[in-house]
């Protein structure tokens, strides 16, 4: 019971941050629906100043004409970021917020300046999901195995989006949110959960000396032939005949 009870407080809290993140974005959604104001333009423009703030902001700003936009975007990063705060809670929130700026840096220093702003939160999604499929990869565990697994067969796909299909769409947002997911796989590989290690890998690094049981099984090999060989000593008995041709026989008359 102490057990389920640990699980769904956990569980609790991991679903907390993707929950905020669906909220502030609608409210972004709803509030550009209204207002005449254009909120397309706190997205990333490349390497304008006035699109420095985008860095920051894009992720939040989705087109207030395509509904379509804001909600393919809606599971995918709630469900990724409740996966990323579940298993990888240590690290969760750096993870989280160098995806968010390192993506937008990446489009604002590396991406064509078409004179289009890029918006939306694609781009921290294909961070999410290159990071969970890459440290899941490394760490040889297999709980974050069966998440990288996860990942494969439910945004596999995603993968094409890395690419320029379409102009109207943000691939350099994509294929950074990849690159830095990757990155931040590699760097944070040996932070957060572990596999379990096994006794002999533990007393490796404490410097202990495993047991040369291989040895010790030879030792008792050779004390067990010894002593059988002491047991089995054939007692040696030597007679000695006495040579009685010098008595003289007796004589009768």
């Amino acid at each position: 019971m102490q057990d389920s009870n640990q699980f769904d407080k956990s569980f609790g809290r991991s679903i907390l941050p993707g929950a905020l993140l669906l909220f502030l974005i609608w409210m972004v959604f709803w509030a550009d629906s209204l207002f005449l104001f254009p909120f397309f333009k706190l997205g990333v423009l490349p390497t304008e100043l006035s699109g420095l703030k985008g860095i920051l902001l894009m992720p939040l700003v989705h087109s207030g004409e395509n509904f379509k936009h804001i909600f393919n975007n809606s599971i995918p990063i709630f469900l990724l970021t409740t996966l990323l705060f579940y298993f990888y809670k240590e690290i969760a929130l750096r993870i989280l917020i160098f995806s968010w700026i390192f993506t937008g840096l990446g489009v604002w220093l590396f991406a064509a300046n078409r004179g289009a702003y890029h918006i939306g939160m694609s781009g921290v999604i294909y961070s999410l999901v290159a990071f969970l499929f890459t440290s899941g990869t490394l760490r040889k565990y297999k709980p974050l195995q069966a998440i990288s697994l996860f990942i494969v067969f439910v945004y596999g796909s995603l993968i094409w989006g890395i690419l320029p299909i379409s102009p109207r769409i943000s691939w350099e947002g994509h294929f950074m949110g990849f690159i830095v997911g990757i990155i931040l796989g590699l760097i944070y590989r040996k932070q957060g959960p572990q596999r379990p290690k096994y006794m002999y890998e533990i007393e490796k690094e404490l410097g202990i000396e495993p047991p040369d049981l291989e040895g010790q099984y030879w030792q008792k090999v050779r004390e067990k032939e010894e002593k059988r060989a002491e047991e089995e000593k054939v007692l040696k008995i030597i007679y000695h005949i006495k040579n009685q041709d010098n008595e003289k026989p007796n004589s009768h008359k």
